[in-house]
């Protein structure tokens, strides 16, 4: 039997890290293939799973083998509180497009508009994840599987579609881009298949964007407060959808 650490060398340029007991937990939650996990303490490590996860329990038994506190921290370059950390292996690529292109959808696609901060945008794919959008898509440089984004994410990235594309390359369905000049999104109801799009942190919509986009929405705002944050704008957009007739019910977890 190959040792983990020869494992997590062998694999982890091409791997996703799964940082923290959170992150390896969604990750298993959701199908993810996880081909090496350690900790520095397996018995902690499994007490939290009996009292947080313990639909995954045996699994997360079954994966994680315990290594010296120094072997850990060698492995990754920002150890966790929880002192656990795995490696993934990516979904297709394929597969993610063909779940943003499905039609009809029953839940809207994200859209970050370049998005410039890397745990805003984790944050944003966990709030995606927990309302069960389809799937959130950046545009412009940032890589939405950056180790520090899925860190955000809580390993949430295989509860959904991530992927980065061209404004050209965007899914299918009406555009409802969230702009302070755009109306007050209260009086609209948004499609299932709505393709929602935000604009990046400092410079908002991009003109790609912006002349794409079939409607301009605005969230109500106190005058004189100048923005959102840009995952509090995603949850709000999100919870308007699911307020107004989309989201269905979601299954209790085990």
């Amino acid at each position: 039997m190959t040792d983990p650490v020869t494992l997590w060398r062998r694999g982890a340029d091409d791997a996703v890290l799964l940082d923290g007991f959170h992150a390896l937990k969604h990750a298993v939650r959701f199908g993810a293939e996880v081909p090496v996990a350690v900790t520095t303490d397996r018995r902690a490590a499994l007490a939290l799973a009996d009292e947080l996860a313990p639909d995954v329990r045996d699994t997360l038994d079954a994966l994680l083998t315990e290594v010296p506190e120094r072997t850990y921290a060698s492995l990754v370059a920002r150890p966790h509180p929880t002192a656990v950390a795995a490696l993934a292996v990516r979904p297709p690529r394929e597969a993610n497009l063909r779940a943003l292109a499905q039609a009809p959808r029953s839940a809207p696609v994200v859209v970050l508009d370049q998005p410039r901060n890397l745990g805003n945008a984790g944050a944003v794919i966990r709030l995606a994840a927990g309302f069960g959008a389809t799937g959130v898509v950046t545009t412009g440089t940032l890589d939405p599987w950056h180790p520090t984004v899925v860190r955000g994410g809580a390993g949430l990235h295989f509860a959904t579609a991530v992927e980065r594309l061209a404004v050209d390359e965007l899914p299918s369905g009406p555009l409802f881009a969230l702009d302070p000049e755009g109306e007050d999104i209260r009086g609209t109801k948004l499609p299932d298949d709505a393709v929602l799009a935000f604009g990046s942190e400092r410079s908002g919509l991009s003109a790609e964007v912006r002349a794409r986009a079939d409607h301009l929405l605005a969230l109500p705002m106190r005058p004189q407060v100048s923005s959102y944050n840009l995952a509090t704008s995603v949850a709000m957009t999100l919870y308007h959808w699911s307020a107004t007739g989309g989201a269905p019910s979601m299954p209790e977890r085990p």
